[in-house]
């Protein structure tokens, strides 16, 4: 246990600065059974930041409401059943990128979505 950092989080997550930062949560929560840890608002009540833990990892949130821009970013995600998991994502609202596939020499089977924020989450099971 490692008193500089919380119980069961990884030593390194993705911070996504999302201008539907609701949008993205909800999608995480339905798309890959994320489950929101921490929330922490601003006086106004919009979202400042929030935490939501997929399988062993953690990937924090920033509203879009200060001088950082909401910016494309590409997220890799292993899970279980990969066809599976691309189509909850397409029903939570995600833009299909790349259907899932297995290519050249590469064991994964994987596929890529775009959310709310125009993050890319690249699905993948080996």
């Amino acid at each position: 246990m490692h008193e500089w950092k919380p119980v069961s989080y990884p030593s390194v997550s993705p911070y996504l600065i999302c201008r539907n930062a609701e949008e993205v949560i909800t999608f995480l929560e339905a798309a890959f059974d994320g489950i929101l840890l921490r929330r922490f608002d601003r006086p106004d009540g919009s979202l400042m930041h929030a935490e939501v833990r997929i399988d062993d990892s953690v990937v924090m949130i920033g509203g879009g409401a200060t001088e950082a821009v909401s910016a494309p970013a590409h997220v890799h995600l292993y899970v279980k059943d990969a066809q599976s998991a691309f189509a909850r994502a397409i029903e939570a609202g995600a833009t299909a990128i790349q259907a899932p596939a297995r290519k050249n020499e590469d064991d994964d089977l994987r596929g890529g979505v775009k959310d709310a924020s125009d993050t890319i989450w690249w699905i993948a099971t080996q």
